[in-house]
């Protein structure tokens, strides 16, 4: 047993705005560790800063060797087997081992890495990484683009595992995976014995109790505020009766209103501090205010037609067998099936892109469509210039980021510095802005933090705008489908 041990430790990246402030905190090296927070909290960066490739004030003593996921590929042409050679020194059979366990056949081994699927090269990378004997693991957000059945995989694999850090959104994979969970709040870090679900029940009563206690505070600071008030109305009142009408003392009530005054002055001041230390006992409570849209509805029932539809590319072999159905208003369509079975060629050919296909649909040309794309990476530039390319409401797009956990600052930053998830929340928040007929959304929640996405599912059952989407989060299928399309290979 080893212990990592942080004491003090404050960072701040060159904006000088602090991710962690003074945080002190003991990791047993034995722990399935699970790291949870909004996005943009420090995640990475703390898994950054236990590697060693960040200087922070204070100490972090690690006292074992750390491996990282993902690893950085510099040549994916080479074979599976030679590229895992380079990372790290193991026997082949030990390599074949962690591959079984991840339910894949070991012929991989000679096939260039780049001719693997997504989820085929996240297993692999997972497999070397769990060959470092000895090493404390910093697995970071490893299912994103992972299908339903990856994403099993991958849990059943880490929970026969310890000794590592995973950064999720993913609950049924944390709940399946660890037994600690390591949480970046609003004001603090808090660790927590436990999976998952075991710190969302204790979350959910201590917010319980932090609001009422919050709603006492709001309380007891309208009443300082109004009795500060009152005692400066009382002083004017004095000063005036000094200039009342007849004859009257006015050294007299001139002293005595300056007593009154100073009187006031000191209990204001009195109740200001009480204020401020009572504004500075509000807690860790996370805003989750709820989110808005604006659907349309489409003048017919029946907005969407596909028949047998094909979609092949210039080998000619189809990515999917043919499809065939229909979306009607309210429908919350979900495009199901493993990796690369085509389901974001099918949204994209819904959108109007330019895919190659056979068979027949019918889009209406009047019918609007907001499309969300998978891939958020290519954001640059400031949110201004997005909001004039995008044409959508300035102010509403920043309340709806500001209720994603977006801060003031954030706004001013160049997006090509904001993490995966804050770049997925743009584009999120953009579609959310737009008054259409129909929702397309392709995996909207990958990288996207658990408090979001509990916001994003209870938007869709209240809005039920009509959605066509494809996302790997069972919580999410769960609850928002009303309908489900099988893509079959």
């Amino acid at each position: 047993m080893a212990i990592i041990n942080i004491v003090n430790m404050s960072f701040a990246y060159d904006s000088g705005i602090p991710l962690f402030s003074n945080i002190s905190l003991q990791i047993d090296t034995r722990w399935k560790l699970g790291l949870i927070g909004r996005n943009g909290r420090g995640k990475t960066t703390l898994l950054r800063l236990l590697l060693g490739d960040l200087v922070c004030d204070g100490k972090i003593d690690v006292p074992v060797p750390v491996g990282y996921f993902p690893y950085t590929i510099q040549d994916k042409t080479l074979s599976t087997l030679e590229i895992a050679e380079q990372i790290t020194d193991f026997e082949l059979w030990q390599f074949e081992r962690e591959l079984s366990l991840l339910e894949i056949s070991d012929d991989i081994l000679t096939r260039s890495f780049k001719t693997l699927s997504g989820g085929e090269q996240t297993k692999v990378m997972l497999a070397v990484l769990f060959l470092n004997d000895n090493h404390f693991l910093l697995i970071d957000e490893p299912t994103n683009h992972l299908d339903l059945e990856g994403r099993n995989s991958v849990g059943n694999y880490l929970s026969k595992k310890s000794g590592f850090i995973l950064v999720s959104h993913d609950h049924a994979l944390l709940d399946k995976s660890v037994d600690h969970i390591l949480s970046i709040n609003r004001n603090s870090v808090e660790l927590t014995q436990g999976n998952f679900s075991t710190w969302q029940c204790n979350q959910d009563y201590r917010e319980q109790f932090e609001q009422a206690e919050n709603n006492k505070l709001k309380k007891d600071i309208r009443r300082l505020q109004d009795t500060t008030r009152q005692s400066a109305e009382w002083s004017n009142k004095a000063e005036k009766e000094k200039y009342g009408h007849g004859p009257v003392d006015r050294g007299f009530i001139g002293s005595k209103a300056a007593k009154i005054m100073k009187h006031a002055k000191s209990a204001e001041n009195r109740k200001q501090q009480a204020i401020e230390q009572k504004q500075q006992l509000f807690k860790n409570t996370e805003i989750t205010e709820k989110l808005s849209m604006m659907p349309i509805r489409f003048h017919s029932t029946r907005l969407i037609d596909l028949e047998n539809i094909f979609v092949q590319y210039n080998d000619g072999v189809p990515l999917f067998d043919g499809v065939t159905f229909s979306v009607e208003t309210g429908d919350r369509v979900a495009i199901c099936g493993r990796n690369g079975c085509g389901k974001s060629s099918l949204l994209k050919l819904i959108a109007g892109q330019d895919v190659p296909y056979k068979g027949y649909y019918r889009v209406p040309k009047n019918l609007t469509i907001s499309y969300l794309p998978q891939d958020a990476s290519f954001l640059r530039g400031s949110m201004k210039d997005f909001i004039i390319q995008r044409q959508i409401d300035e102010s509403l797009l920043k309340t709806i980021l500001h209720k994603l956990g977006f801060s003031r600052d954030d706004y001013e930053n160049d997006m090509s510095g904001f993490s995966a998830g804050q770049k997925k929340k743009v584009l999120l928040a953009a579609s959310l802005c737009e008054q259409v007929h129909l929702y397309l959304w392709d995996e909207p929640l990958n990288y996207i933090d658990i408090i979001s996405r509990t916001q994003i599912r209870n938007l869709l059952i209240e809005c039920q705008p009509t959605i066509i989407f494809v996302e790997h989060d069972k919580t999410f299928l769960e609850t928002i489908a009303t309908k489900k399309i099988n893509l079959l290979r």
